[in-house]
């Protein structure tokens, strides 16, 4: 979609411009929902609040310059908070499995190492999960991730770099030093 076409929305068509945004950006929206909190349930709940939201607002201004960039960033932004709120509910709910024995790594299954990158992820700065997210979920270049991200490849490279020495540091880390 252009931004001219999105620059040019009224009050009046912004339902059925917004219809057309989902159809052509849902994928990109639950991908990253998905890829930063692991369930399908939570992506399918963000990508839902995310276009209900819109839909009860006026245009925002950070959409009519650019329609992918702004609901790949609402949807990293939603997808945080439900992790972290995920994970203040856990801590409360199981105070008493804090002290048990965790299984060895060598037995873990795909699931559990997925969740446990999936909470490495959500450790990282926003902005480090966001350039490790368009790179190895949604395959973007170094270019293309800049442009998205207002900087320049240099310093997606540097950052891209430090993000995967920071996961493979707390992905080795015992469970209560992460």
């Amino acid at each position: 979609m252009s931004t001219a076409i999105v620059s040019n929305i009224t009050r009046d068509s912004w339902a059925e411009e917004l219809e057309r945004l989902f159809e052509k950006h849902y994928q990109l929206v639950y991908r990253t929902a998905y890829s930063l909190t692991g369930s399908a349930h939570d992506a399918e709940d963000i990508l839902q609040t995310l276009f209900l939201r819109l839909l009860s607002r006026e245009v925002p201004l950070d959409l009519k310059k650019g329609p992918e960039p702004y609901l790949y960033r609402a949807a990293f932004n939603l997808s945080m908070s439900v992790i972290r709120l995920r994970d203040r509910q856990v801590l409360a709910a199981n105070v008493e499995t804090f002290h048990k024995p965790r299984r060895a790594r060598e037995t873990e299954s795909d699931e559990e190492v997925d969740t446990r990158l999936h909470r490495a992820i959500a450790k990282l700065h926003p902005s480090s999960a966001q350039i490790v997210i368009l790179r190895y979920v949604h395959n973007k270049s170094l270019t293309e991730i800049a442009g998205i991200m207002g900087t320049s490849p240099g310093t997606v490279a540097v950052s891209l770099f430090r993000s995967r020495a920071r996961l493979k540091r707390l992905l080795q880390a015992p469970e209560g030093e992460r």
